[in-house]
C-alpha cells in the first residue's frame, strides 16, 4: 500500500506495530531486534505522520482503521498479530473488536479515559507540539546534546529520555512539529475517541509503564469491562513510551502477547 509507509524485518509470525499520536515508527527501534529473531516484524507510519502522507478526509478511528485493514490486505496479512502505544494502542484494540487481528498489545493505550484525564492528556500533547513547531531546530539540537537537556525536551513522555541519542530526540521533535495529521487527530480526539470495548475471543494484553506522566492507569474494572480476557501489566521504571526506557522488558512483553500456542 503506497499510502502507508513501513519497515518489515524478522522472521516468524506477522507482528504490525502501530506508534502514537506525533510520533513514527523509528519509536519501536529499541525492541525491533530483540523481536526479529521470533517475529515478522512490520512497523509502520500512520497516514499523516512519519514519512506516510496525510489521507483524505476525517481522522477517525474508524477511518484508519480502514486504511490498516486495507494495508494488511495488501501485505497478504490474515489478522496479523498487532501492538501499539498510546494511539496506536487504541488503534490495536479497535482492531481487535473488528476481528481483524489474532492478538492485541496495547501499551498505555489512549481512549480509555475519564472526561479530566482526556482533557490533561490532550492538553501535554498539544502543549508539545507547540514547543515543537516554536524552538529553533539549532535551540533542539542544543537541548539534545546533554542528558539534562533531553530530559527537559522529552521527560513527560519517556522515563529516561537521556538514555536516547541527541539525533533521536531532534529527530522526534521534527515529525512531533510538522505531522499533518496531529491536530486533525486531537481535533477527533476532543469530541471522542473514547473506547469502550469490549474485545472478544482473543488474546489482549495492556500493559501500562508505571511512571506514565501522560495517562492514568484506568481502574482494573473498566479494563475488564474493554477486554474481560485481558492480561493487565504495569511495566516498571516505564514511562508514557516505554520502548527505549526497558526494551527487553517491552519486548517481552510484546513476544508473549503474540505467542501462539
Amino acid at each position: 500500500m503506497d499510502e502507508v509507509v513501513y519497515r518489515r524485518s524478522g522472521h516468524g509470525e506477522p507482528l504490525v506495530l502501530i506508534h502514537g499520536v506525533g510520533h513514527r515508527r523509528q519509536a519501536w527501534d529499541p525492541v525491533v531486534p530483540l523481536l526479529e529473531p521470533h517475529r515478522d516484524v512490520i512497523a509502520v507510519d500512520l497516514p499523516g505522520f512519519g514519512e506516510s502522507p496525510p489521507q483524505g478526509g476525517e481522522y477517525s478511528i474508524e477511518s484508519v482503521v480502514a486504511a490498516l485493514s486495507k494495508f494488511f490486505a495488501d501485505l497478504g496479512l490474515n489478522r496479523p498479530h498487532v501492538a501499539g502505544n498510546s494511539l496506536g494502542g487504541l488503534l490495536s484494540l479497535a482492531l481487535g473488536r473488528e476481528g481483524l487481528v489474532s492478538s492485541v498489545t496495547a501499551l498505555s493505550p489512549a481512549g480509555l479515559w475519564t472526561p479530566r484525564g482526556q482533557r490533561y492528556a490532550l492538553g501535554v500533547l498539544m502543549a508539545h507540539r507547540v514547543a515543537a513547531e516554536r524552538l529553533p531546530t539549532r535551540t533542539v539540537r542544543r537541548l539534545a546534546a546533554t542528558g539534562a537537556g533531553r530530559t527537559l525536551l522529552a521527560g513527560m513522555i519517556f522515563d529516561k529520555p537521556w538514555q536516547l541519542s541527541p539525533e533521536t530526540i531532534v529527530e522526534d521533535a521534527h515529525y512531533f512539529g510538522t505531522a499533518p495529521g496531529f491536530r486533525p487527530t486531537l481535533a477527533e480526539a476532543k469530541g471522542g475517541f473514547r473506547f469502550t470495548g469490549p474485545v472478544p475471543d482473543i488474546p489482549v494484553t495492556i500493559a501500562w509503564g508505571a511512571r506514565d506522566r501522560v495517562l492514568a492507569r484506568p481502574k482494573v474494572a473498566d479494563l475488564r469491562r474493554i477486554a474481560p480476557q485481558a492480561d493487565l501489566l504495569v511495566l516498571p521504571g516505564c514511562g508514557h513510551v516505554p520502548m527505549p526506557d526497558n526494551p527487553a522488558l517491552v519486548a517481552d512483553v510484546l513476544l508473549a502477547g503474540s505467542h501462539v500456542s
